[in-house]
């Protein structure tokens, strides 16, 4: 039995360990989108995103890059992949701490 709790133990110890290191790279990543912006016939790019309440812009140029859009839905991507994988990981977190508050006869 005490093998048992020890498994689940370093189980939960290790899921633990892999929602901090996802939630880090989330972090690391740029966040927001990508806006242009009509002003007296010419476009204008923007990078958009919140910090805390409030809506930021930060100008990207006139023309936007198409290496600069692909690079950014690259991350995008990733970003999502890594939710993705975070909710697996909270799901595992819980079904382990589940299984640990149940008395085993």
């Amino acid at each position: 039995m005490n093998v048992l709790k020890g498994i689940l133990k370093e189980s939960q110890e290790y899921y633990q360990r892999l929602q901090k290191e996802i939630k880090k790279k989330i972090e690391q990543l740029p966040k927001g989108s990508i806006k242009k912006r009509n002003i007296n016939g010419k476009l204008y790019y923007y990078l958009q995103y919140r910090e805390n309440s409030k809506i930021k812009h930060k100008y990207l140029g006139k023309i936007y890059p198409e290496k600069k859009a692909k690079e950014l839905l690259e991350v995008k991507k990733k970003i999502r992949k890594l939710k993705e994988e975070l909710e697996k990981v909270k799901e595992s977190i819980k079904i382990l701490k589940r299984t640990e508050r149940k008395k085993h006869v």
